[in-house]
């Protein structure tokens, strides 16, 4: 009879990918950084385990919003307070805050519970080209390659 074969915490290797999301369109580099954060591109995939490697994604102001995302696309919050609905587009965002409009996209694609929390915080965005993890020696992954 054959098992189905379960990571342990002490087989798991973690690696650092840069990936530049300069012309990729956003969702496409989200669904890919969101399956490496969680690890479904190994073979050693475990689903109730994190066993993802460290993301770093630079270049955020540079990715492009296809179709009529840059006005139509709509991101709100409440204040819980009468009158408190925040609505923003996701070209202001783009313009006022890069990271958190990658953030918010990868982080929508992870679990919704604790393991998605701990797969989040792998993730490190940057809106330009410089980031501060060049002591973790990050593989620059090509992800044109995966779309």
């Amino acid at each position: 009879m054959r098992t189905t074969y379960m990571a342990k915490p002490s087989e798991i290797e973690r690696k650092w990918y840069v990936v530049d999301a300069t012309d990729i369109a956003l969702g496409r580099l989200s669904a890919v950084v969101a399956s490496i954060l969680r690890g479904k591109n190994k073979p050693t995939f475990t689903p109730n385990m994190d066993t993802g490697d460290n993301v770093i994604v630079i270049n955020a102001s540079k990715l492009k919003l296809t179709g009529r995302k840059f006005t139509d696309k709509l991101y709100q919050h409440h204040s819980n307070h009468p009158g408190g609905l925040k609505t923003t587009t996701a070209g202001e965002l783009l313009t006022n805050n890069p990271v958190r409009l990658v953030e918010m996209s990868i982080k929508g694609m992870l679990p919704k519970n604790s393991l998605g929390h701990q797969q989040f915080l792998k993730l490190h965005v940057y809106a330009d080209a410089e980031h501060k993890h060049e002591a973790q020696k990050p593989e620059t992954l090509d992800i044109t390659k995966l779309i």
